[in-house]
């Protein structure tokens, strides 16, 4: 499940420890309603208690785990309100990023967006979806902090850590990856032409493609789901 961390004096233990608790809950590694423990996880990580409930904490606000009193840590279940939610704000905050980019984006970061694609259809081709949720992730990332908008980014993986799991659970079956490299690239075609409505466009496109794997991941994996309306 998880795996020892190395000294790092440039990362606070407590940011590792969060940042590999939530990549092992996104993956499924760590199971939705999953008990987690406090001593378990120092110990499997080698850290002390402290940072693994500080992290804690922190994946509490995230929604990933719930903290109950006296009965401990749970890792809580898919609410697809929140997914629903989540994508609402991050499709408000990305458009926005997106038209930006089509102003202020110079080439050299154009030509990083260039070199993720070509590493994303590496990682198609080689049935990869965890690397090839990674180069997603940095794809989004790049476009933001490319064109100075690090807040917004920070906004947006705050919000959608319910998504990322869905995201995981529908690669490569519910959503081929082959339809969301082609999404990226119409994304980066539009901002290298500098036509804002066409991003705007190929962006939204792109992020409501959820919105069809969602309700036929429910009924896939049941169990996995909160079952709220």
């Amino acid at each position: 499940m998880l795996s020892r961390i190395e000294p790092d004096l440039t990362e606070p233990v407590a940011r590792r420890v969060f940042r590999d608790l939530r990549q092992a809950i996104v993956t499924m590694r760590v199971r939705p309603g999953q008990p987690l423990s406090e001593q378990e996880v120092a110990t499997r990580l080698g850290v002390s208690r402290q940072p693994v409930r500080e992290a804690f904490i922190k994946l509490g606000e995230a929604g990933l785990v719930t903290i109950r009193p006296q009965r401990g840590t749970f890792v809580v279940k898919i609410s697809a309100r929140q997914v629903l939610d989540a994508r609402f704000v991050r499709e408000a905050v990305e458009l926005a990023v997106v038209r930006r980019a089509c102003e202020e984006m110079p080439a050299a970061a154009v030509h990083e967006l260039r070199a993720n694609l070509k590493a994303q259809r590496a990682s198609a081709d080689d049935a990869q979806p965890d690397r090839f949720l990674e180069l997603d992730e940095a794809f989004h990332r790049a476009i933001a902090l490319g064109v100075g908008c690090e807040y917004a980014w920070r906004v947006v993986e705050e919000t959608k850590a319910q998504m990322d799991r869905v995201r995981y659970l529908s690669l490569p079956h519910a959503t081929p990856l082959d339809r969301l490299i082609v999404q990226h690239e119409r994304v980066v075609d539009a901002i290298e032409a500098r036509d804002p409505a066409l991003a705007e466009g190929a962006m939204r496109v792109h992020l409501r493609e959820i919105l069809t794997s969602l309700p036929e991941l429910e009924q896939r994996f049941p169990e996995l789901f909160d079952g709220a309306a």
